[in-house]
C-alpha cells in the first residue's frame, strides 16, 4: 500500500484484526460516513476516539497514517460534486452472502456514526432523505435471504448502488451548512 493508493477494504480489514476493534471493517468505514454526513466535529481527536472505537489496541505511526487518509479520502468523497463516493466493502470475488452480510454491517455503522455526529433533526430533511434513513435502517436489521446466486448477485448489485446514491443525498442534505468536519477553521 503506497501513499499514493486510496485506503482498500483490506488496507482496513488487516487494521481491524491488527488493532482488535472488535468491528468489522465495513461498519468502521460506515460509522465514519455516518459521522461525516451527519456533520460530526472530530474536535482534535483521531478516527477512533471520535467513533468510540477505543477499546483495541492504540494505533501507531503507519495505523494512524492509513485512518488519517481513510478520513481524508471519505471526506473527499463524500463531497466529490462527480458523485465518486463508494462503500468500503469486499471485492467482487468475495461470495455474494459476505458481500450482503459487510453491506449490512455498513448500513449498520453508517446509522451509528451519524449519531454520534449528533446531526440536527431529522424534521429538517427533505421526505426522500427520511426514507432513505428508514430504509437504511430496515437494511441495517436485516439477514439478507439466500437464493439464485445470479439473482442475489443482481439483487446486491442493486442494493449497494441505492445505499451508495442514498448515502449521498443524506450528506448533501445533512452536512449543507455545517463547517468541515475536520475542524480546520479558526
Amino acid at each position: 500500500m503506497g501513499t499514493g493508493q486510496s485506503v482498500t477494504f483490506d488496507d482496513l480489514d488487516r487494521l481491524v484484526v491488527r488493532l482488535e476493534l472488535g468491528t468489522e471493517a465495513s461498519e468502521l468505514h460506515g460509522s465514519l460516513c455516518g459521522f461525516l454526513s451527519g456533520g460530526g466535529h472530530f474536535g482534535g481527536l483521531g478516527v477512533l476516539p471520535a467513533l468510540h472505537l477505543e477499546e483495541g489496541k492504540a494505533p501507531t505511526g503507519p495505523d494512524l497514517s492509513l485512518l488519517s487518509r481513510l478520513r481524508q479520502e471519505s471526506e473527499e468523497a463524500l463531497s466529490d460534486p462527480e458523485f465518486a463516493f463508494q462503500l468500503l466493502l469486499p471485492d467482487d470475488d468475495a461470495p455474494v452472502g459476505d458481500r450482503a452480510d459487510a453491506l449490512v454491517e455498513w448500513c449498520r455503522g453508517f446509522l451509528g456514526g451519524l449519531g454520534l455526529a449528533g446531526s440536527r433533526g431529522h424534521g429538517d430533511l427533505s421526505e426522500e432523505a427520511r426514507e432513505v434513513l428508514r430504509d437504511l435502517g430496515v437494511i441495517a436489521s436485516s439477514d439478507l435471504d439466500r437464493g439464485d446466486e445470479e439473482e442475489d448477485e443482481a439483487s446486491y448489485t442493486e442494493l449497494e448502488e441505492f445505499v451508495r446514491v442514498g448515502v449521498l443525498l443524506l450528506h448533501a442534505e445533512l452536512a449543507a451548512g455545517e463547517p468541515p468536519a475536520s475542524d480546520t477553521l479558526h
